[in-house]
């Protein structure tokens, strides 16, 4: 009797549990508010793409003319440097000690050249005593020998300059690898990265990793990917607006630099599974004051260039 009279318990709180899940299951649930809302177009007829900003010479990789361990770093990242500053230093002793060669060679030239015009003016002198003496005094054979003397004391001249040219050639040689070894700015600008220290081995060619960036940053450039299949509505000189990631408030309008007519494979991938790889894009640069939009160099940014109406003429 008491196992009759549990299951219509069982069966009662079994149907209360169910009701509540179905309950709770047809809540509504409140709608999922954005971190950061999507930047919104300004005109009414656009293209959108995606931009990264770089130096407006582009950022520069710096690299090494010669391999070697390095000495020294002398600048750090942020820093503002001038044309021609150094940078970083390989390890010159080796070529330190060769210049001292060098330079010695250059003495040792030197003083041969002075050897042989002092020789050149000894022999000159005792053949113009004799080459107008005519008579008994003085014999033909002395006469040709005094003169060939003077003929050779020329040609050591010669030679003594021809060497002492070479050796200066040597040494301004030895002067400029020496300095091939400290890497300097090719223009003014700002330390963007440091991928080097003091120690360790920098390799010539093209690396994965740079050991250095460097660009000009006074005034920005945003390289925007504008997809194949929106090249053709794009025109040059067109206006655009760049918008920041994470905060659609913050934007400005860029100015139009210039177009890189050659349609290249886009390389920033985003990972989504319907990411086209096959997506070629062509490259428009817009440029800014970085004072008036700050961003950093590297950043991406959602650009809208404003183009022609469907139909219109541009």
């Amino acid at each position: 009797m008491k196992k009759i009279r549990t299951l219509p318990i069982l069966a009662g709180i079994g149907l209360l549990l169910a009701a509540g899940v179905a309950m709770k299951s047809n809540a509504k649930r409140p709608e999922a508010v954005p971190l950061a809302r999507p930047a919104e177009a300004p005109y009414t007829s656009y293209i959108g793409g995606a931009g990264l900003v770089e130096a407006s010479n582009d950022n520069i990789s710096l690299g090494v003319a010669l391999p070697g361990i390095v000495k020294a770093v002398l600048v750090r990242v942020g820093d503002r440097v001038q044309a021609r500053q150094p940078l970083f230093q390989i390890d010159d002793r080796e070529q330190q000690a060769d210049l001292a060669v060098k330079e010695a060679d250059l003495v040792k030239a030197q003083s041969a050249l002075e050897e042989a015009l002092a020789a050149q003016k000894d022999s000159t002198a005792q053949y113009d005593r004799v080459k107008d003496v005519t008579g008994p005094a003085v014999s033909v054979e002395d006469v040709l020998k005094r003169k060939y003397a003077a003929e050779l004391a020329d040609a050591k001249v010669a030679s003594a300059r021809a060497a002492l040219q070479s050796a200066r050639a040597n040494m301004a040689a030895a002067k400029t690898t020496l300095d091939r070894l400290t890497v300097r700015a090719p223009m003014a600008g700002e330390v963007l990265q440091v991928n080097i220290r003091p120690g360790e081995y920098a390799a010539t060619g093209v690396l994965d990793k740079p050991l250095m960036r460097f660009g000009s940053l006074d005034t920005l450039h945003i390289r925007v990917d504008v997809d194949e299949n929106d090249a053709w509505r794009f025109r040059p000189g067109t206006r655009a607006t760049a918008y920041l990631r994470g905060n659609r408030d913050i934007h400005a309008e860029v100015r139009f630099a210039r177009v890189e007519p050659y349609v290249i494979p886009k390389t920033s991938l985003t990972g989504s599974s319907s990411e086209r790889v096959d997506t070629r894009v062509l490259q428009v640069i817009y440029s800014f004051d970085r004072k008036v939009f700050q961003v950093y160099v590297g950043q991406q940014l959602d650009v809208f260039i404003e183009v022609p109406q469907a139909g219109g003429r541009s």
